[in-house]
């Protein structure tokens, strides 16, 4: 990872990792990070957060927290998901953490096959960057770290699904929960099978 990026920051410089958390669960937030790091930083550990320990992505969230450049994240919640399709939710919130950096990067390096419409600064899309380039991984662990902790006080305000332990995700428990309770305001209604259960009229 620090490989490429060096090679790219030799070539373009500064340069900003952008990813998200929360686009496949049934309910919750999805979640964007821009993250800068400081080039002459100790990243060792940073990988793509999905394949690391909850324990680990805390450890480097409070690294990125200290030493990192600049970072920034944003927040599409589950009724502008519904109304605009997790896409579009998701690139929303990926340029409202770029734009909200305090440092211009000469290249934003987005995680994914697109690019973010309505952000004038030179972009790259890296298909699987989060684990191939280390401001993308370091995106990765900020936005899924800042999510987890959304999840896990939502989790306080709807409880009965089990929101702290699986996220919002399509597990059996969330499934059976859902079929007992009934949604709530945190479910993504144009998901399915959240859209098309059949509730019971009062």
């Amino acid at each position: 990872m620090r490989r490429v990026e060096s090679r790219l920051r030799r070539e373009c410089g500064c340069l900003a990792g952008v990813d998200e958390a929360g686009r496949g669960p049934l309910a919750g937030p999805v979640v964007a990070a821009a993250v800068v790091l400081d080039a002459e930083g100790d990243w060792d550990g940073l990988n793509d957060s999905k394949q690391m320990s909850a324990e680990s992505r805390e450890a480097l969230f409070a690294r990125l927290l200290e030493r990192a450049r600049a970072f920034r994240w944003a927040v599409e919640g589950p009724r502008a998901i519904d109304r605009a399709n997790i896409r579009r939710a998701s690139l929303r919130a990926m340029a409202r953490s770029v734009r909200g950096l305090c440092v211009t990067p000469a290249l934003v390096l987005v995680d994914g096959a697109d690019c973010i419409p309505g952000v004038d600064l030179p972009q790259r899309a890296v298909i699987d960057g989060d684990a191939t380039m280390l401001s993308i991984a370091a995106a990765s662990v900020l936005a899924k770290v800042v999510r987890d902790r959304i999840m896990t006080r939502l989790d306080r305000v709807w409880p009965g699904y089990g929101f702290a332990r699986h996220k919002g995700y399509c597990t059996a428990e969330h499934l059976a929960a859902i079929d007992r309770l009934g949604p709530c305001p945190l479910h993504r209604f144009s998901f399915s099978p959240v859209c098309v259960l059949e509730l019971p009229l009062a």
